[in-house]
């Protein structure tokens, strides 16, 4: 197997991202934009559509004022990045969090826009959010500084055009907020149709039954089609998780209960393993009382390298962004390596993965699910006929399964990596659409 990487000197990437001002760095942004033009050279994708895929068509950022409640006021800035829009309205999430640039957001909208690609979903890519940190606000300043944005970009969103959804730091309720007042800066006449302006609302007021845990159905459904191709199978399956927050938390839970054995987890204040399968709603219940794992039974506490070196059949990177560095890669003694946070690896420690012979499951693959469920939303808000349980698990499962085999099909007909090869199957999709459309005018 052949790995195609930004050092490649056959490829023209760099041609590529000196004509748009890219600088090649360590930065989310450009180290994704490298293996998307990678990707593009496998494929034989045109150079012209390399050209409008290397940049976001859209960069809005804005700056706002918001009352706190020691009555003076703070200023913020969000940011709403649209990647493209080849293939359907933009879609995306919008996170609120200290720590976010809108190179980090540009990203996140480059990998939208080939997550909703492989899925064959009717989706470009977007991303955003605020810059604060939610857990030193106030209930009121939260809610504050969630309408001040909505009411900021509200005219840059819509149900036909871009249609965020939740991500770091955004839950239901902060969906409810948005929703209601990108609503209320519309005439009287269509409030009722922006229903679908956003997804991850609350059920009682437009959400899914089933939308909250999507990104775990749709990595269980993935799964299990995937593991026979690496000679292995759910049951039994010994994992561990680095990040055990919403999504980590979520995906080990319905892992456990397939018959998976959760044996490590690692947080950022420290980690645990076991010999034998450790609860996920023991772990939950503790980083939800003071955000410390120790004390978990039937567990000792680990260094971060003494997690990562521990032999288990899959480890699960539910961590930031950027966090598999060259040296935890060196690390990880794990058969396989699935991505169900957002690009959570460095360009070198990726390289030394495949080096070592390590499979690593991408991110697009991995937690498409979740914008699957988005999708069901809001299609079942643009319909007004809601989904039942069992049709949403099973819409969500044939996606994922038919994803995953694009991706295995692509990997063996350009032997290359699961990055490649899933970054190349989405790429087909938007050559296609391009191919079909033209470049206007």
């Amino acid at each position: 197997m052949k790995r195609v990487g930004p050092e490649d000197p056959v490829r023209h990437q760099s041609a590529i991202m000196e004509a748009l001002g890219i600088v090649p760095s360590g930065g989310l942004y450009s180290q994704l934009v490298q293996r998307m033009l990678s990707a593009a050279e496998v494929l034989g994708l045109s150079k012209d559509y390399q050209l409008i895929l290397a940049r976001p068509k859209n960069e809005i950022i804005v700056h706002f004022p918001v009352l706190m409640d020691d009555g003076e006021y703070q200023m913020f800035t969000g940011y709403r990045i649209q990647h493209n829009d080849a293939l359907g309205p933009f879609k995306g999430g919008l996170r609120f969090a200290p720590l976010m640039s809108q190179d980090d957001l540009g990203g996140l909208a480059l990998l939208m826009t080939l997550k909703c690609a492989l899925l064959r979903l009717p989706f470009g890519g977007a991303a955003g959010g605020v810059v604060c940190d939610p857990h030193v606000l106030s209930r009121e300043e939260l809610m504050r500084v969630v309408r001040r944005f909505a009411a900021s970009i509200a005219h840059h969103i819509g149900p036909d055009y871009d249609i965020p959804g939740p991500d770091v730091g955004a839950d239901a309720q902060v969906m409810a907020w948005f929703s209601d007042t990108a609503a209320q800066m519309t005439p009287d006449r269509s409030r009722q149709g922006m229903r679908p302006i956003v997804t991850g609302k609350p059920v009682e007021i437009g959400g899914a039954t089933g939308r909250d845990i999507a990104v775990g159905t749709g990595f269980v459904h993935m799964i299990r089609d995937m593991l026979p191709d690496s000679n292995q199978k759910l049951e039994g399956l010994r994992f561990s998780v680095c990040g055990f927050g919403l999504v980590g938390s979520q995906v080990a839970r319905l892992l456990v209960a397939q018959g998976a054995q959760m044996v490590g987890v690692l947080d950022r204040r420290g980690g645990v393993l076991a010999k034998t399968s450790i609860e996920p709603e023991a772990a939950a219940t503790r980083m939800r009382a003071d955000g410390v794992l120790s004390g978990l039974p039937n567990t000792k506490v680990v260094s971060e390298e003494e997690f990562f070196k521990a032999p288990v059949d899959l480890l699960l990177l539910a961590a930031g962004e950027q966090m598999m560095t060259a040296k935890r890669a060196e690390w990880v003694s794990a058969a396989i390596v699935a991505e169900v946070a957002h690009a959570p690896w460095t360009a070198d420690g990726d390289d030394i993965l495949f080096q070592r012979g390590i499979e690593v499951w991408p991110s697009v693959l991995c937690n498409g699910g979740g914008v699957v469920g988005s999708y069901l939303e809001w299609t079942q808000n643009r319909t007004f006929t809601p989904w039942s349980n069992a049709e949403f698990d099973r819409q969500i499962e044939q996606t994922m399964v038919l994803a995953s085999r694009r991706v295995k099909f692509a990997k063996a007909r350009f032997e290359c990596d699961w990055r490649t090869a899933a970054y190349a199957a989405g790429l087909e999709q938007l050559g296609r659409v391009y191919e079909l459309r033209g470049i206007f005018p």
